[in-house]
């Protein structure tokens, strides 16, 4: 969508909305966390690496040793900008791989991080990503306790990139996973969405707004933590990230087997946001956000579940925007404000490249 020229100036390009996927090169489209994605994984890594854990393609993989339940998670960060309103890479790094943790209700502990560093990039930019690295550790809780640098030569790593590992307890007796929600189910979504992705949008476009747009890289485990504080069923937690909420959810319905129906009116997103996404032409449903859930309950726990996470900073303006209905044909449906009615796909390609 977008790339920066020389000097400093920001070019828009358009490209063909639909990918190719008949390919033997590996295009941007593969880390959109889309359909591209999803083929990817079956096709190369899936058949090399098929095993119990890994199969269920949850956020993050669920382990018993010791006695314990421990959820351990690892992702990588390619974000450009390095830094933006709200953030930068190394606060991402943490925020995302505490939030892959917490969307199995577990406790984050620990974490490991490695660095690829491009020959000649400023000690000074990589001093204050650790900083924010360390100070966004010490919010959540964890202790970075290990890791690994590597220099690559000029060019072959666009300044820096960050790799996270996480591991957690898991506490609760339950289950979380993107294979449980159950028709009758609620659709739960934590604020509102799409600020991460558009805010930086607006900082590779330089745009200056009326109201800025920051961010909502943040921690979820302490919001995740509050909503498992009774025996409510919490079928799914996702953090949508890359593809959005339409992309989680379409993946929900495809493990569950259901299909989901979302009121748009319901669906939270700040007219600063929303302005952006029109400007630029972005649906808000697929763009990333770093500091948001969905949660997939029982209907007869939604309202309780709802009003545990207002009691918290990060849940305050939690909504429920839809509901999980039967379906064989596993389609996401957006009932619309003008009372129409259309299906919500999994995203095909890559929208917004290097927000993550």
């Amino acid at each position: 969508m977008s790339s920066d020229e020389p000097g400093g100036a920001t070019a828009f390009a358009v490209s063909c909305p639909t990918p190719l996927v008949d390919t033997n090169r590996i295009l941007l489209g593969h880390g959109s966390g889309g359909t591209m994605t999803a083929d990817l994984i079956t096709r190369c890594f899936l058949p090399a690496f098929r095993n119990p854990y890994l199969d269920k393609l949850d956020d993050q993989a669920v382990v018993s040793a010791g006695g314990a339940r421990l959820a351990f998670t690892t992702d990588s960060y390619v974000v450009t900008p390095l830094f933006f309103p709200g953030g930068d890479i190394g606060r991402l790094a943490v925020n995302g791989t505490v939030n892959d943790l917490a969307m199995a209700g577990a406790r984050p502990l620990y974490l490991s991080a490695a660095f690829i560093l491009e020959e000649g990039f400023p000690l000074g930019d990589l001093q204050r990503i650790v900083q924010s690295m360390a100070t966004a550790a010490e919010a959540a809780g964890v202790l970075l306790v290990t890791g690994d640098t590597k220099v690559v030569g000029r060019g072959k790593a666009d300044g820096c990139f960050v790799t996270t590992t996480g591991i957690g307890i898991i506490e609760h007796g339950g289950e979380i996973s993107a294979s449980r929600a159950r028709p009758g189910d609620r659709v739960i979504v934590s604020g509102p969405i799409a600020e991460h992705g558009m805010a930086i949008m607006a900082a590779r476009a330089e745009l200056e707004l009326e109201m800025p747009v920051v961010s909502d890289t943040a921690p979820l485990h302490e919001l995740v933590q509050h909503m498992l504080g009774s025996h409510d069923e919490i079928h799914c937690l996702r953090d949508p990230t890359r593809g959005g909420v339409a992309t989680a959810l379409c993946e929900i319905a495809r493990r569950s087997g259901v299909g989901v129906v979302l009121d748009e009116q319901a669906i939270p997103v700040r007219e600063p946001v929303r302005g952006i996404c029109e400007l630029l032409g972005f649906d808000p449903l697929y763009v990333a956000n770093e500091g948001r859930l969905v949660a997939v309950v029982a209907a007869r726990d939604a309202d309780d579940v709802l009003a545990r996470m207002r009691e918290c900073a990060d849940g305050r303006e939690a909504r429920v925007i839809g509901e999980v209905v039967e379906d064989p044909a596993r389609l996401v449906v957006l009932r619309t404000r003008i009372g129409g009615r259309r299906v919500v796909d999994p995203l095909a390609g890559e929208q917004l490249p290097r927000i993550c």
